[in-house]
């Protein structure tokens, strides 16, 4: 019998295999096609379900702009960063200022004040521009939270920070577990000992501690007692580099404060001699005078530095017709405005021991007090650039401002405004720095509205976070 079924086997291709293996593979394209069609459906419907979501959060958010006659033109935006343990930012929390009258801190209904960042934020400014990419942390009225308003934004977005003196009941309490439930992050502000807000530790995730509101050894029991809690704990007001040192031997997870602004120690009084002549380098990148052979040779003894620059120059980030190799093209083309800032850039970075939040925030403050330059029709917007540039020097090099600045070629002026924010350029300065502080009963600047202060710091966040990324390509 083996050998008649050996003899029946088909020695070579056997018609009726054939058959049954076509028909199988026929049932297999079959049920491939099927299941192709059926991902293919399935990513359409998510990126259909995407869409709607999204006109539904704007549609909701014009709807509430309606409701509330808000006026986004009133309203006005900073943000402060928010720092992991390696000192890297994770989100920004938007500071706002609302109401009709100019330059006025005083928010008589918080509800429409928060309602106008939302709706500015999400609507009338692209979010990436101001986020970078990262998190936003918004705080949240009850009532707003009640309304569901926290639900017109992307969840995986946003930070729902409850305020420290919100009446806590049931409702509320429903509100944030359903908020929860949807995948957002819950966060208590402002947390001090005795908080009213303590019957919301077991639906939080993050908790905020004011650390100047508890002495050191209240401090530490605090952080304890709320570990058991399972939150992540952020500290605010970090106002030194001692501070954050205390915070981290404590176990924080996160940190906000004017740290990075200071000193960390003044052990020297003076500037190394190695970062005086960057120092000096960048100040001539701001002399609007300076020749461009004498620019391309400076530049050309850093090869690095070259290098760093010739890159940017060629990258995406200008699409330059034709392929540049020479630093004197590159000025020419360019101009020694855009080369300077590059360079001043590229050096402070180099310098830096500090994070990268610090050389972004000396861009910001002089890319806006160059803005207030052009905006007054004057003629000297390097200048500016340069006093906003130096501005963190004493925080970035860890000497007193007044030593470092001396060992620069500065003018009298550019100094003063700087170190003791005299003169028009030095209350421009101070006017930024307010602003950006979120400090908008001081952010003021002679001849500048509102408006186009707005503008100014929003233009200075993308060009310099734009900047510093292609530093970092």
């Amino acid at each position: 019998m083996r050998g008649d079924a050996r003899r029946n086997r088909c020695p070579g291709p056997c018609p009726a295999r054939n058959e049954q293996f076509v028909a199988k593979a026929e049932v297999a394209a079959h049920v491939a096609d099927g299941v192709l069609v059926t991902r293919t459906n399935a990513a359409a419907r998510a990126k259909s379900s995407l869409r709607r979501e999204r006109t539904k959060r704007r549609s909701g958010l014009l709807a509430a702009q309606r409701a509330l006659r808000v006026d986004s033109a009133n309203t006005f935006m900073a943000r402060q960063p928010l720092f992991d343990k390696r000192l890297d930012v994770v989100g920004y929390e938007i500071l706002f200022r609302g109401g009709p009258v100019p330059n006025r801190a005083i928010i008589d209904d918080e509800n429409q004040a928060t309602s106008s960042v939302i709706i500015d934020t999400f609507t009338g400014v692209d979010l990436e521009d101001i986020l970078g990419g990262k998190r936003a942390l918004i705080n949240l009225t009850r009532d707003l939270i009640l309304e569901g308003i926290p639900t017109l934004l992307p969840p995986e977005r946003v930070v729902v920070e409850v305020l420290e003196h919100t009446t806590v009941d049931d409702r509320l309490i429903t509100a944030l577990r359903r908020l929860r439930s949807q995948g957002y992050t819950i966060a208590l502000d402002d947390w001090i000992s005795f908080s009213k807000l303590r019957p919301l530790l077991p639906l939080a995730d993050i908790v905020k501690i004011d650390i100047q509101a508890f002495d050191p050894n209240r401090l530490v029991a605090e952080v304890g007692w709320l570990g058991t809690y399972g939150v992540q704990l952020v500290a605010e007001k970090v106002e030194t580099y001692g501070e954050l040192r205390r915070c981290r031997r404590l176990g924080f997870d996160y940190f906000q404060g004017y740290f990075l602004s200071r000193p960390e120690v003044l052990k020297r009084t003076a500037v190394p001699p190695n970062q005086i002549e960057t120092l000096e380098l960048i100040s001539l990148m701001q002399n609007p005078e300076v020749a461009i052979e004498e620019l391309a040779d400076i530049i050309r003894r850093d090869v690095a530095l070259s290098y760093k620059l010739l890159r940017i120059v060629n990258s995406a980030y200008y699409s330059l017709p034709r392929h540049i190799e020479s630093i004197k093209d590159a000025i020419v083309l360019l101009g020694t405005r855009q080369i300077g800032s590059w360079v001043s850039l590229i050096n402070l970075a180099q310098i830096a021991r500090k994070p990268k939040e610090l050389t972004i925030t000396a861009l910001v403050r002089a890319r806006m007090c160059e803005l207030v330059a052009e905006m007054t029709n004057r003629h000297d917007g390097d200048a500016y650039y340069t006093v906003g540039l130096f501005s963190v020097l004493d925080a970035l090099l860890d000497v007193p401002l007044d030593h470092a600045l001396e060992a620069l070629p500065l003018s009298g002026e550019v100094h003063d405004a700087v170190a003791l924010h005299e003169g028009v350029m030095g209350r421009t300065l101070a006017g930024v720095i307010a602003y950006e502080k979120g400090d908008w009963e001081n952010a003021r600047i002679p001849g500048i509205d509102d408006a186009q202060l707005a503008f100014a710091f929003r233009d200075a966040v993308v060009s310099s976070d734009e900047m510093w990324a292609r530093i970092s390509a």
